[in-house]
This record gives C-alpha cells, structure tokens and sequence, in this order.
C-alpha cells in the first residue's frame, strides 16, 4: 500500500522542519556530555523522552513564527512579534519538561532562522538566511524585561564572549564559517547522515565559546572541550566519542551551545530542500 503524502503550507513545513530538526539532534548517538539514545550525558535531571517531548510541543511556535514573517522584511516588529511568540514557546516547554530548560536556546536560533526563511521565501541560499537572521536579531525587544542575570548572560560579561545572542546577531558565524563548510565537506565524502552530524558536531565544539561549557567548567574547560573534539577531527576516529563522553561527564561539561547550531544547520538542511515551484503552488509536501 502506497502512504498518502500530504501538502502542507509553508509556515506549516517550516515548523515541522524545525521539530524534526531538534529531534535528530536529540537522537544522534553518541554526542559527549549530551542526551542520546545511550545516556543523559551530563544532564542527571533530562531523559531521552523529555527532550523529544520538548522538541514536539515547540512545533506550533516555529509554525507562527513563520507565519507571521512570510514576505515580510526584518524589523523592529517582527522581532517583537516572533520574541512574544517565542517567550510563549517557552512557557510550553518549561511546562511540559518540569520547569527543566531544554530548549531555550534553540527557541531562540531556530525561531530566528524560521523567520529569516519565511522572509526571504526560499529565494536566498543559507548563508544569505542567516545573514537576515542576523539583521532581525540586531534588533533590541524593548518588552523583554529580565527579571535577574541569566546563566548565558552571566558567562558573556564574565568572559567576554559573544553568547547567543551575539552569535545570532552577527549572522551565525560559527555557523557560516565552520559549521555548514563541515557538513557540505563530510556529505562530500559520502558519509552517512549520522556521521557528517557527528563530525559536524565536533567542529561546532572544536570553534564555537559554547556559554553552556563555559558556565559548568569554565574557560579550562572549554579548553579541553575543545581540543578533545579537534582530536576527533583530526583523526576522524568516532570511536574517541565514547572516551569523550566520559571525560565530559566527569568535568560536568556539556556542550549545549554546540548542539543547538548543529540543530539549526539540520534545520537550515531541510529548508534548503524546499522547491520555489512547490511554495508558489502551495504544494509542498511532507
């Protein structure tokens, strides 16, 4: 028996995309010091379940985040609206995750880059995506008041790093610089899907002054993150993962940051498979 495809509207795909995106993240096994199918890596308060539980409730915020960006142009209002959107989101997850922060930072990447998308309508390659990204996340949202430091904020002041918010607002760099040549160089070798995300995944730790490391272990630990991972690169031995996992767990380092920019280059990946012809036909299917 042959499945029925459907066809969905853009904003529709886009907020599917950016579920399933986070959900290959989660799953991709093994990824040190994070949530897989093998552990909790270095996160005794998350599972497996509660990660994907979180992924799937985020579906409706990315959706109108993208619907209210289509043909739009980056502004101070469309930061406002998809931030009001986003914060909702947020209350969804920490709702449904027991008050854990599972996904706050990919709120935040994803949300812009649905946005981004939907602005340019599949007429702009990822780079240019994320270079719009960039020019709505410049903008400040005069609603947001923040009630006391976050984790993220106190690490940026503390060592003078970009953080989220600063990747964001430059346009990803570590993204466009690292992350998505990385991709495109591993899919050239004919690497399965799981390994080029794998490998993908170490040059993001590898380059990227990860907020969530530096908050657990510190600018040492960020160190030793780091070279553990150019390890891996260099020698193009996954099964030094497994070691990693290890040594991640017993210094508390988690790289967060990292897996939430693998998961919007897997989300940047399924958008660029959309077809123009599909979204002026409304038929784009999923």
């Amino acid at each position: 028996m042959v499945k029925a495809v459907k066809s969905v509207s853009l904003s529709e795909y886009i907020g599917v995309a950016a579920m399933l995106s986070l959900e290959e993240e989660v799953i991709l096994t093994p990824k040190p010091g994070l949530v897989d199918q093998r552990d909790s890596g270095s996160h005794s308060d998350l599972t497996l379940n509660i990660m994907l539980d979180s992924a799937r409730v985020l579906t409706p915020t990315f959706k109108k985040i993208a619907k209210i960006s289509y043909g739009k142009t980056p502004t101070q209002d469309i930061r406002e609206e998809i931030a009001q959107i986003g914060r909702h989101g947020e209350k969804k997850m920490f709702e449904t995750t027991n008050n854990i922060n599972t996904h706050k930072g990919a709120i935040w990447a994803l949300g812009l880059i649905a946005s981004a998308y939907s602005i340019e309508r599949t007429e702009a390659t990822s780079i240019e995506v994320l270079e719009t990204a960039g020019k709505i996340a410049r903008y400040e949202d005069k609603y947001y008041v923040r009630k006391e430091p976050t984790n993220g904020s106190k690490v940026v002041s503390k060592y003078n790093v970009p953080g989220a918010r600063g990747e964001a607002a430059l346009g990803f760099p570590t993204i466009r610089d690292y992350g998505l040549p990385a991709y495109d160089y591993y899919n050239s070798l004919g690497y399965e899907k799981e390994t080029i995300q794998l490998m993908t995944l170490m040059t993001l730790i590898a380059n990227l002054s990860d907020t969530c490391i530096l908050h657990r272990a510190g600018k040492e630990g960020l160190k030793m993150a780091q070279e553990k991972a150019r390890e891996v690169i260099q020698t193009g031995d996954l099964t030094k993962l497994e070691h990693m996992n290890k040594f991640f767990i017993k210094l508390n380092i988690s790289p967060g940051g990292s897996a939430d920019l693998l998961a919007t280059i897997i989300f940047l990946k399924k958008l660029s498979n959309i077809k123009r012809k599909d979204v002026k036909h409304g038929n784009i299917k999923i």
